[in-house]
């Protein structure tokens, strides 16, 4: 049937043709949807309910999980989700075993006493501070129990230092000084000898020696002479010192001196004083590197001094 524009009348023919368009398009519809479910997509315009297996994979979402399942015990293996086992404290390091005598390094000087000043500005009591601890770290290293008369800028008094000294039984004690004056890199032991060796009691203890005498009154010595008991044991760890110190500063003696150093006069233990020179130096810093070959041979000095027998028990 054909529609006439002017007269408003319907034809045949155009309905026939759009009857076939029509179900053109359905048939097409059709294949569509048949497609769409076989490949398991619908088209965006259906509705989700009319395919089956997408309705039963949101109802089912667990085989998408699973691998993530399977690997979920890999970062519990390699450790970084577990919590951390909390570590035991180490125990303290035992404390050091110190085997021999007892070394008193005796920093010359300190405070308001400089001693010997070098016109580049050495300063003795500084340099000697510094000699004194690092010959500290080498004797302990070696095994030997070391104290410090000093380990600051204080200048505490003769008396005072030989009381530390005193204190330990079998002590040695070494003073160190800087000298003013001698060969540049030598270095000098000295061991301190009396002009006369207070023996025995007084005399008018010896006057009275008929009447009953207290035993101690005869073994008593002046302060000032406690030092004359080891008097050759002083003079032997000074030539031993005096050798070891030769070895590594050319142009020292190879034998100590006696000098009445008055630091070492109350000392009742053996005692020696070491003197490097000098303060006149041009760069200070190279009575600095002195530290470590004076602390090697004292180091290996006493070590010898050890070996030949030293034993005193106070």
């Amino acid at each position: 049937m054909r529609f006439d524009l002017k007269t408003g009348i319907s034809h045949p023919n155009i309905s026939v043709m759009l009857s076939a368009v029509c179900n053109f398009c359905g048939f097409i519809a059709g294949v569509i949807l048949s497609v769409s479910l076989l490949s398991g997509r619908l088209p965006s315009h259906v509705p989700a309910q009319l395919s089956p297996q997408q309705s039963t994979q949101s109802q089912n979402p667990q085989p998408a999980q699973q691998p993530q399942q399977q690997q979920s015990p890999a970062p519990q293996q390699s450790g970084t989700q577990q919590p951390a086992t909390p570590q035991e404290t180490p125990p303290p390091p035992p404390p050091p075993v110190y085997v021999g005598p007892t070394i008193v390094l005796d920093p010359a000087h300190g405070g308001t006493d400089t001693g010997a000043r070098g016109g580049t500005g050495a300063i003795e009591k500084e340099l000697v501070l510094q000699y004194a601890r690092a010959v500290r770290a080498e004797l302990e290293r070696q095994g030997f129990r070391v104290i410090l008369t000093r380990n600051d800028d204080s200048n505490p008094s003769y008396d005072d230092r030989a009381t530390i000294a005193n204190s330990y039984r079998n002590a040695i004690f070494i003073s160190l000084h800087v000298s003013t004056t001698g060969a540049i890199g030598t270095a000098r032991v000295y061991y301190y000898r009396f002009a006369t060796v207070p023996t025995g009691p007084p005399p008018a203890v010896e006057a009275a020696s008929t009447k009953t005498v207290p035993p101690s009154v005869s073994s008593l010595v002046p302060w000032d002479a406690a030092q004359s008991s080891h008097v050759e044991m002083s003079h032997h760890l000074a030539d031993v010192l005096q050798g070891e110190l030769a070895q590594r500063f050319s142009g020292s003696p190879i034998t100590a001196s006696t000098v009445a150093v008055r630091g070492l006069r109350s000392v009742d233990a053996p005692a020696v004083a070491i003197e490097i020179s000098s303060v006149s130096v041009q760069d200070p810093a190279s009575l600095e590197g002195m530290a470590g070959p004076l602390a090697i041979s004292i180091a290996r000095g006493l070590q010898a001094f050890k070996a030949a027998g030293f034993s005193e028990d106070k």
